[in-house]
């Protein structure tokens, strides 16, 4: 004689298809609040003004010093802190050789930070008329353009700045 499962085999059928159906409405709930998640970032597509122009602060930063338009190298004054003059100090950099990369270097985007709070600061980098590679970072002020830093990249001075 052979023996029915009948009632336990319709009870475990019952549970697997309503397991079935839980896990099924939560991937469906999963998907549904991921949606607006996906139309914020479709609407962000249709509002980018499309090709980028190099060297934007949304651009992701390179290895490579660039040429900038954005940094305004016009300065009325320049202010340094007392962090600057000391490294200046150290490192065998006089005023005119700031007031030189200022003019004439080149912005490292890696090196620095335009969306920086409170204000920006630019690390430019050039070659000083006596002969060394410099790293200076400035942040532009309403008081005038602020001399963070400055760092010589080929020699590595002893210094007490603290």
């Amino acid at each position: 004689m052979k023996k029915t499962r009948g009632p336990v085999s319709v009870a475990l059928i019952v549970l697997a298809i309503a397991v079935g159906i839980v896990l099924n409405n939560n991937r469906s709930r999963e998907k549904e609040s991921e949606k607006p998640r996906q139309e914020q970032e479709s609407r962000k597509d249709r509002t980018d003004p499309g090709p980028r122009e190099p060297g934007r602060a949304t651009d992701p930063p390179s290895d490579k010093p660039v040429r900038e338009n954005r940094f305004d190298r016009r300065v009325g004054k320049l202010i340094y802190t007392k962090h600057a003059r000391c490294r200046m100090g150290c490192r065998h950099i006089d005023e005119s050789e700031v007031k030189e990369i200022l003019e004439q270097g080149v912005i490292n985007e890696r090196k620095s930070e335009p969306a920086g709070r409170p204000d920006p600061k630019y690390a430019l980098e050039g070659r000083t008329h006596d002969g060394q590679q410099v790293r200076i970072v400035f942040a532009p002020t309403s008081r005038g353009m602020l001399v963070i830093t400055v760092i010589d990249l080929d020699t590595d001075w002893t210094c007490d700045c603290k």
